[in-house]
């Protein structure tokens, strides 16, 4: 009998059309796709674990996963091989055969986040689902300044989904970058870890400061209430990409390092 092998994977995925990451009985989803599209190569069934569970409708650019195999396979037998077993939506990108210490969520050092809004009066066509959509003008510096409000050691519970499973709702917002390229605008955010709906419910408070509902000091008071009675509703899932995890240099993951949707620039 092969010894046990544990491999990380990098994946991405066009979330419109699936339930989320985690296994839900009856409904598609990321991981439920993965694990069949797994097990038909190694001949056993597998469970795959990830950096971070994406929500419905959430996309990612590079999830990190990791499962454990009986089966010897060569590297490319868990790209191509697998990816022939997976719907068009995703694809794995690499894989590499990481040390039994290695776990995708509890090794991962921070998590990034991004979230891309068409920002016009006419929503999107041909992006619709990959991008969130508001229709007021948006003004950048000042929800950039609302956003420095969250940088550091917080309680989130104003930006935390009642569902949250999250042990506690204290999280270390490393970094918030807000710009604009034409109509869209990118919002990158950097942690160690995020509450349920955190990301979503963060862009939707910021929106009220970008078309002038609220100051940007207003964000210390949201924070400060502990609770979701003065933030905003929960904004659409569409445009957010989980963007990929940070490891320790000694793991020697194949990371792109990259932040990088369809909406950047073109870089000359």
């Amino acid at each position: 009998m092969n010894a046990m092998t544990r491999v990380a994977i990098g994946i991405e995925y066009d979330g419109s059309h699936f339930h989320g990451w985690q296994l839900q009985p009856a409904l598609e989803t990321i991981q439920g796709a993965l694990e069949r599209a797994v097990a038909e190569i190694a001949g056993e069934r597998v469970a795959v674990i990830a950096a971070g569970r994406t929500d419905a409708g959430v996309h990612a650019l590079e999830q990190v996963a990791h499962f454990d195999t009986n089966a010897s396979r060569p590297l490319q037998a868990w790209i191509r091989g697998v990816n022939r077993h997976l719907p068009p939506a995703v694809a794995v990108r690499w894989a590499v055969p990481v040390e039994p210490a290695f776990h995708a969520r509890f090794s991962a050092i921070s998590r990034r986040y991004r979230y891309v809004l068409f920002n016009h009066p006419v929503r999107p066509a041909l992006h619709g689902g990959r991008v969130g959509w508001y229709h007021r003008m948006l003004n950048v510096d000042r929800m950039s300044l609302a956003a420095q409000y969250l940088i550091g050691e917080h309680d989130f519970s104003s930006f935390r989904s009642s569902e949250c499973q999250a042990r506690s709702p204290v999280k270390t917002l490393h970094e918030v970058n807000i710009r604009r390229h034409g109509d869209y605008v990118l919002f990158d955010f950097r942690a160690g870890g995020f509450l349920h709906h955190m990301v979503r419910n963060i862009i939707g408070s910021l929106l009220w400061v970008g078309y002038g509902k609220v100051l940007p000091e207003a964000f210390a008071e949201l924070l400060a209430a502990r609770g979701r009675t003065l933030a905003a509703p929960t904004f659409a899932p569409d445009g957010l990409y989980f963007a990929g995890a940070e490891y320790a240099e000694h793991w020697r993951l194949p990371l792109s390092g990259r932040i990088m949707t369809p909406f950047d620039p073109v870089q000359p």
